[in-house]
């Protein structure tokens, strides 16, 4: 880790705390290695157990945690303080066939900022959709079509830290954006897979792809 960043290829470190995975100490070891560097870290976390590992995220600063199926109150409580983002993943859930949804009404009470992504992996989430994530996050998570929309965009350009300079259509951000023909959000949501952008800009510029 100190090699890879001394040449500046770490924006971030992240792991997977649970049963099947690393433990709260090995994590523990590995994030102190990345603080002492200076680097961010995020957790995916309390997927399958409680194992506190929001509380971990949280004692770190992390930008994320992801998954948290099975996170508690006092975790959900400790994320908000920290600032850390929860990271919903519902491809996950449905490949793994979960039936423990995350806890978003107490991560929407306690003020936490709830991001969506697909968490695209060849063991438990063969997906390449966002819009299809969307959809999933609203059907299996509930939330609305308007969190997803900006779970998607804004919230996942907090949990990767890099708001400052996406996520969000402002003055002085990088124009990276793509463009659909609909006239409310719920559109993106609600077709599984069924609409493709008729448009897109990288820094500014069409894509003439």
């Amino acid at each position: 880790m100190p090699a890879l960043a001394a040449e500046g290829l770490i924006d971030a470190v992240d792991a997977f705390c649970e049963h099947i995975a690393f433990s709260a100490e090995e994590v523990a070891a590995v994030f102190d290695a990345a603080m002492a560097l200076g680097l961010p870290v995020k957790l995916h976390a309390d997927q399958l157990s409680d194992t506190a590992g929001a509380q971990l995220a949280a004692r770190y600063r992390a930008l994320s945690a992801d998954h948290l199926e099975y996170t508690n109150q006092h975790g959900i409580e400790c994320m908000a303080r920290a600032g850390t983002v929860a990271v919903l993943l519902p491809a996950a859930f449905y490949f793994l066939r979960e039936t423990r949804i995350p806890p978003v009404e107490a991560l929407r009470a306690a003020g936490v900022k709830i991001a969506i992504a697909s968490d695209c992996n060849p063991g438990t989430a063969p997906l390449l959709s966002p819009t299809t994530t969307m959809n999933m996050a609203c059907v299996q998570f509930r939330l609305t079509p308007e969190e997803a929309l900006a779970g998607l965009t804004r919230e996942a350009a907090r949990a990767l830290g890099m708001l400052q300079d996406i996520g969000t259509i402002e003055v002085g951000k990088s124009a990276d954006f793509a463009i659909w023909r609909c006239s409310s959000p719920a559109e993106l949501s609600y077709w599984i897979d069924g609409m493709s952008p008729v448009g897109r800009v990288f820094g500014g510029q069409p894509d003439a792809n």
